[in-house]
């Protein structure tokens, strides 16, 4: 008799990682602190300045939040959920999603947004014991995100 494994596959995974405007903003740093440091000599001021501008450009993408739905959970950031707690999964792009983002949020949601990325999705959480109302959340891809929730809802609601 075969012990039957739960699903833990990745059925989605996106990290929110800044535009490439932000990171050359955050490059400027490299000569800025070259130019502050040049007292302590050329050679050492350009390599500090080089190696911050580098920490800084490193920091923003590995501290950059990813999106997942593994198995029947779906992780945004710090935050998880089961699937089957989430309603019926919402798309929104372009001025949609502006206002999402803007008067129409929730105030008493969890949300993930990030500038510079357009998409969202909007799904409502019906467990009553989660103080949350409703999750939204920055994607690129917001149809492949909201499949994979569905995905991840079906597999959760078949009996093994």
């Amino acid at each position: 008799m075969q012990k039957p494994t739960p699903d833990t596959r990745v059925r989605y995974r996106e990290r929110l990682s800044p535009s490439l405007w932000l990171l050359v903003t955050a490059a400027v740093i490299a000569p800025m602190v070259t130019l502050t440091l040049t007292p302590l000599g050329s050679l050492p001021a350009l390599l500090i300045g080089i190696a911050a501008g580098a920490l800084l450009i490193t920091a923003l993408i590995a501290w950059s939040p990813t999106v997942r739905v593994d198995g029947a959970v779906v992780r945004a950031g710090r935050a998880h959920i089961d699937a089957r707690w989430l309603g019926p999964v919402t798309v929104l792009t372009g001025t949609d999603a502006q206002a999402a983002r803007g008067s129409v949020l929730p105030a008493r949601g969890w949300h993930l947004i990030r500038s510079g990325i357009d998409g969202i999705i909007v799904a409502p959480n019906i467990d009553p014991d989660d103080p949350a109302t409703h999750w939204t959340i920055s994607t690129r891809t917001p149809d492949r995100l909201a499949a994979a929730i569905r995905d991840a809802q079906a597999a959760a609601s078949t009996p093994a």
